[in-house]
């Protein structure tokens, strides 16, 4: 406990100088104070959940179950959107005949890009209840960017999309768009 020791004088005879001492002071009540306090807030602290995106998945099919037929996609009510490496989004409207490098247009994920062109789109589309937006990321693609184009089908209040492996006639053009490289063209006879 703290103690403070003070030395009385009776009042008798002279001047009687006492030696000061440095006040005693007992910190087991103060170490036992902080830990009660350290406990009682690690008792009613609730600790962060993690933040987790809600994806709504279809269920798994059942074995006994007949498969479901396939279901063709409209062009002009789609949109496929092709995440690349390095922040880089392109999109097309188009089949593997119309799709090449020029016709795979590239975009930017700010407001005035990948959002201004779902929208467009969609104005655009036959019937806009059924409008689609095909969310396809590559191999080179970053999580964030993923994450940032499921923000935007909340922006642009899109519920009917998807999410799907690019295809390889897809793949081919995007690597020759990104790498820059020329069609391999016929090798010349040289006789």
């Amino acid at each position: 406990m703290a103690e403070v020791q003070v030395k009385d004088s009776s009042g008798k005879g002279g001047k009687v100088r006492s030696q000061k001492q440095p006040p005693h002071v007992d910190l087991t009540p103060m170490v036992d104070l902080a830990f009660l306090l350290i406990t009682f807030f690690m008792l009613v602290t609730t600790f962060n959940k993690p933040n987790v995106m809600d994806l709504g998945l279809p269920a798994k099919p059942k074995e006994d179950m007949p498969k479901p037929q396939q279901t063709e996609i409209d062009l002009s009510n789609s949109i496929s959107l092709i995440i690349g490496k390095d922040n880089r989004i392109f999109y097309h409207q188009l089949d593997q005949a119309g799709l090449n490098e020029q016709t795979l247009q590239e975009t930017s994920f700010d407001r005035e890009g990948i959002t201004k062109v779902i929208e467009q789109a969609k104005a655009r589309a036959k019937d806009q209840s059924k409008f689609t937006v095909i969310i396809k990321p590559t191999d080179d693609a970053v999580y964030k960017n993923f994450v940032d184009i499921l923000d935007e089908m909340a922006i642009t209040k899109n519920e009917i999309y998807g999410i799907t492996d690019v295809k390889p006639w897809e793949q081919a053009i995007y690597d020759r768009k990104v790498g820059g490289a020329a069609p391999a063209a016929p090798a010349a006879d040289t006789n």
